[in-house]
């Protein structure tokens, strides 16, 4: 009589169990080759999807003021060799004027040639911050005739030079030198500064940020979530970068912001001046002007006009001490630079920031010094 054989049980099956794969060596190289080249594309193919609209006058929005990828965008817009690229902080941005109301504009009206001279300034910078935004933001900033502002209002204290001990918060922190040189009342940890040098040179880095200043309110995607629970991150996206408006409260002759510095009653000013060999910001400058040269950038240097006419007589001393200083490295180094004369006291709406009308003059000198008239004529 023939046996059965024995029926096998199927195995029990274990709850709870996942379906995993497990990835051998060259798997895992294809994933990372996948993961890097979207992480390559796509800052460039979203460039392509996004609208940019500028106009004439255009200035990076006072709240894209971060948007460190959409201020390197914009040069690699206008950088061109029949155009004029002016650098600087607030000044050349126009804290207290409309963009049409700024320096580069009014220099556009004296050479008679609408977009000629770029507003290249952001708010909020200072030497060690643009510094660094022209070394890691700005790559397309080669072969161009550039206008360079020098801003003394950077070294009249040690607070405002960064180098004091104490812990101070400042603008732009991911644009200055993480750790050399060392700043010394800038106490971020580890981790803070790491990722400002990953976001510095990878652009997909960059672009989170973008994305995050242009339509996550200048959070996180993951902070915004959190404050928007029911929200859906991709409604966010508005394929356009938003324009500034063009009448701001805050700025323009009908702002309250927009009078003289001695409107309030302001009294005379002392500043404790920072010595040239012992200032951060003064050799972040100095450094600043060798990357431009070293680009091959035809660089001219704007020194001033601050006001001194809220300077007390020793601090005006001091500051010609210092400009003449400046004016004199300048000259060493065979770099064409000019010190426009000083404005009328009802033009200066603080230390350093002309008005509207300030500005307006301030061009007018600038346009008509034969220092400044052979350099653009490249002379």
């Amino acid at each position: 009589m023939a046996t059965e054989s024995p029926i096998s049980k199927p195995a029990a099956e274990e709850p709870f169990s996942s379906n995993e794969m497990r990835l051998d060596a060259r798997q895992w190289l294809i994933a990372l080759a996948i993961v890097m080249l979207a992480m390559l594309l796509t800052p460039p193919l979203w460039e392509r999807i996004e609208r940019f609209d500028t106009g004439p006058d255009y200035r990076i929005p006072y709240s894209f003021s971060k948007d460190y990828q959409l201020y390197s965008r914009r040069l690699r817009q206008v950088c061109d060799p029949n155009r004029v690229i002016v650098l600087g902080d607030s000044v050349i941005w126009g804290e207290y004027v409309l963009r049409n109301g700024t320096l580069p504009h009014f220099l556009d009206r004296e050479a008679g040639e609408p977009n000629r001279f770029i507003n290249a300034g952001v708010n909020g910078l200072f030497p060690l911050a643009l510094e660094g935004l022209i070394e890691h933001y700005a790559p397309s900033l080669r072969g161009q005739r550039v206008v360079l502002h020098w801003n003394a209002l950077w070294m009249t204290s040690a607070k405002a030079d960064l180098s004091v001990d104490e812990e101070e918060p400042f603008n732009h922190s991911r644009l200055v030198p993480q750790f050399s040189p060392r700043i010394p009342c800038y106490k971020a940890d580890a981790n803070e500064r790491l990722s400002a040098l990953v976001e510095q040179r990878f652009g997909f880095a960059a672009w989170v940020g973008h994305l995050q200043n242009a339509y996550f309110g200048q959070k996180g995607i993951l902070n915004w979530t959190l404050d928007n629970p029911v929200g859906n991150p991709l409604s966010q996206l508005r394929w356009r970068v938003p324009s500034a408006a063009l009448d701001d409260a805050k700025r323009g002759p009908k702002s309250p912001r927009h009078k003289p510095w001695f409107a309030g009653g302001s009294n005379k000013t002392r500043f404790d001046w920072v010595a040239s060999d012992s200032s951060l910001q003064w050799r972040a400058f100095q450094r600043l002007v060798g990357i431009l040269r070293g680009r091959g950038n035809d660089l001219l240097v704007v020194l001033g006009p601050f006001n001194e006419h809220l300077m007390v007589e020793e601090s005006q001393h001091a500051y010609r001490k210092l400009r003449d200083e400046t004016a004199a490295w300048l000259s060493r180094n065979q770099i064409p630079h000019l010190a426009p004369e000083l404005l009328p006291s009802a033009l200066y709406a603080d230390a350093s920031h002309p008005l509207t009308e300030g500005y307006e003059l301030l061009a007018k000198n600038i346009y008509s010094d034969e220092t400044f008239q052979k350099w653009l004529q490249g002379k």
